[in-house]
C-alpha cells in the first residue's frame, strides 16, 4: 500500500496540468494512466487530428492555382501522412514522459495501470506485474472520455469506426460517409477533403451543420464543403448502418422516404461521452449529472475530497478547459481558493474549412438568452491580409452589449485563431469597444478587420456599410412581453 497527497486518475491534459500544479505546492502525487499519457489531448484526438490538419492545408495550398506559380505532379500516400503524424505526437509524449521522469525523484510516481475505486480514500491498481492499493488525501478524477457510439451500430475499427480507428488505415479510403455534423465530423470531413482523393458523404440529422454556432458560420463552412465536393444528407436520420464484405450500407429516411447508400467506410462521429470505464464510482460515493458526466460544483465532487476535470464532467470537452480545470482543482484541495474560472471567456478553434475562430457569445446564442447586443461584420475580402494571402473566403464578426462591452467574436479564414486570444482576455477583464478601435493593430494582420468591426460599433468605421459590400452592422432588442 502507497500513500500520496493526491491520486490523479488519467494523464491527460487535466491530469497531467494537474499533477504539474500539485508539484508545485511540494505534495506527492500518484499518477494512474490505463494506456499513454497526454491521452486524447494528444492520441486519436487534439494534436494527432490537427496535425492531420495541417498537412491536408499543406497539401491543398501547394495544389492551387493562379499564385504566380503552378506545382508539378505532387505525390502523398496516407502512409507517409500518418508516420507524420506520429512523429509529432511521439515528440510530444516524450517530452511529457521524461518530465515525469525526472519528477519521479521529487514526488511524481506515474503508475501505468487501469484504476477502480474501493473505497473514498483508495484506489486498486491493476498494472501488468498485479494490483496495487493507492491510498491519497485528494482525490482528481481526470479520465477523459470516449467516442459516443448509437446503439445498434457495431464498431469493428476497419469498416465502421470512430476517431480512435482513423489513424490505423493504410489507405485513403475510395469513399467515407460521416455521421454527425459536429466539430470532428467537419474536422475529418475538412482532412479528407482536402487530400482529394476521397468520395465524402455526411449525415446531417438538422438543417445545417455546426447547428450550435451562428447560421453564417455554418453556410461558411458547408459552401466550403460543397466546393470539396462533400455531400450532406440534410435533415437526415440514419436508420441502418452495416458492414458488408467490400465496404458499408447504410439507410437514410428524409422527408419521409427511404434511401439506401453504400461507402467503403463509416466513421461515426456523435459527440463524446465520459469514460468511466472499470472506475467503480459508486464504491467512493461520486455521483453523477443528467447529461452522464460527474456531478461537480467547481471541480469538487458529492465527496468533499475528491475532485473531477476536464471530460469526465461533461461540461466543455476542450483540452485548454481539462487543463484549467486540473490546475484550479488542485488549487482548490490544497487551500489556494483560485479566482473562478470564466468559461465565457474561453476561446475555441474549429480547424475546418474555413478555419473558425470564437468566444464569448455568437449572436445565436444572444439571442436565444435574450440578450441585447449590437454586431458588426466585414467580410474577408474588405481585409488587406487575407487580400495578400489570396485567400478572401469567410468574416470576421463582434459583438457588443448596449454600453459597448465587447460580448463575443467570430473569425471564419486564414489565421482566425490569432485574433481570439486578446479578445478573450479583453472580454474576462470586461473590456469595450474602445479598447480594441484605440489599439495599434499590426499592418497587415487579420486582427484590423476586428479593429474595423469596434469602428464601426462606434461609428467611425473607415469602410462605410452604406458604400461597401460586405459590411453589415445591426441592433437586436430582445422582445418584451406585451
Amino acid at each position: 500500500m502507497s500513500r500520496f497527497d493526491l491520486c490523479i486518475l488519467g494523464a491527460g491534459p487535466a491530469g497531467y496540468a494537474a499533477a504539474m500544479r500539485a508539484h508545485d505546492l511540494g505534495k506527492t502525487v500518484a499518477l494512474v494512466e490505463a494506456k499513454h499519457v497526454g491521452g486524447t489531448g494528444l492520441h486519436s484526438g487534439a494534436l494527432s487530428s490537427k496535425t492531420m490538419w495541417h498537412l491536408a492545408m499543406d497539401y491543398s495550398r501547394a495544389r492551387k492555382v493562379g499564385r504566380g506559380f503552378k506545382a508539378g505532379k505532387i505525390e502523398v500516400s496516407y502512409a507517409s501522412v500518418m508516420e507524420s503524424v506520429k512523429e509529432a505526437v511521439s515528440e510530444r509524449r516524450e517530452l511529457l514522459c521524461l518530465q515525469l521522469e525526472h519528477l519521479g525523484k521529487s514526488g511524481i510516481e506515474l503508475i501505468h495501470g487501469r484504476g477502480k475505486f474501493l473505497s473514498p480514500s483508495e484506489v486498486e491498481v491493476a498494472c501488468e506485474t498485479g494490483t496495487r492499493t493507492v491510498v491519497a488525501d485528494h482525490f482528481l478524477i481526470a479520465t477523459g472520455s470516449k467516442p459516443r457510439v448509437p446503439g445498434g451500430i457495431v464498431i469493428d475499427g476497419e469498416r465502421i469506426i470512430t476517431s480512435d480507428h482513423v489513424e490505423s488505415w493504410e489507405d485513403f479510403p475510395r469513399s467515407l460517409v460521416i455521421v454527425g455534423s459536429g466539430v470532428v465530423g467537419c474536422e475529418y470531413a475538412t482532412i479528407f477533403g482536402h487530400y482529394d482523393r476521397t468520395n465524402l458523404f455526411m449525415i446531417d440529422r438538422r438543417d445545417r451543420i455546426l447547428p450550435f454556432e451562428d447560421e453564417d458560420v455554418s453556410q461558411s463552412v458547408a459552401s466550403a464543403f460543397e466546393k470539396m465536393g462533400v455531400t450532406i444528407h440534410r435533415r437526415a436520420q440514419m436508420s441502418s448502418l452495416v458492414a458488408t464484405d467490400d465496404g458499408v450500407e447504410y439507410e437514410v429516411e428524409c422527408d419521409g422516404s427511404l434511401e439506401k447508400f453504400s461507402a467503403e467506410r463509416a466513421l461515426i462521429s456523435i459527440g463524446r461521452v465520459p469514460n468511466f470505464e472499470g472506475l467503480a464510482l459508486e464504491a467512493a460515493g461520486v455521483g453523477r449529472d443528467e447529461h452522464g458526466g460527474i456531478r461537480v460544483r467547481e471541480t469538487r465532487t458529492d465527496v468533499e475530497h475528491i475532485f473531477a476535470a476536464g471530460d469526465a464532467t461533461a461540461d466543455m470537452a476542450l483540452a485548454n478547459v481539462a487543463e484549467l480545470e486540473g490546475q484550479f482543482a488542485v488549487e482548490s484541495m490544497f487551500g489556494i481558493a483560485p479566482r473562478p474560472i470564466d468559461y465565457r471567456s474561453l476561446p475555441t478553434i474549429m480547424f475546418l474549412s474555413p478555419e473558425v475562430a470564437s468566444v464569448g457569445l455568437g449572436e445565436q446564442q444572444a439571442r436565444e438568452r435574450g440578450v441585447a447586443h449590437r454586431v458588426a461584420s466585414i467580410a474577408n475580402h474588405l481585409i488587406c491580409r487575407n487580400v495578400a494571402m489570396r485567400n478572401t473566403d469567410g468574416f470576421i464578426k463582434l459583438l457588443a452589449a448596449p454600453d459597448n462591452t465587447v460580448l463575443g467574436l467570430r473569425v471564419v479564414g486564414p489565421q482566425a485563431s490569432s485574433c481570439i486570444q486578446g479578445m478573450a482576455l479583453l472580454i474576462e477583464l470586461g473590456g469595450k469597444l474602445e479598447d480594441i478601435a484605440r489599439c495599434a493593430h499590426p499592418h497587415p494582420a487579420v486582427t484590423e478587420g476586428v479593429q474595423e468591426c469596434a469602428r464601426l460599433l462606434l461609428g467611425r468605421s473607415i469602410l462605410k456599410p452604406e458604400f461597401v459590400e460586405g459590411v453589415r452592422v445591426e441592433n437586436y432588442e430582445p422582445p418584451t412581453d406585451a
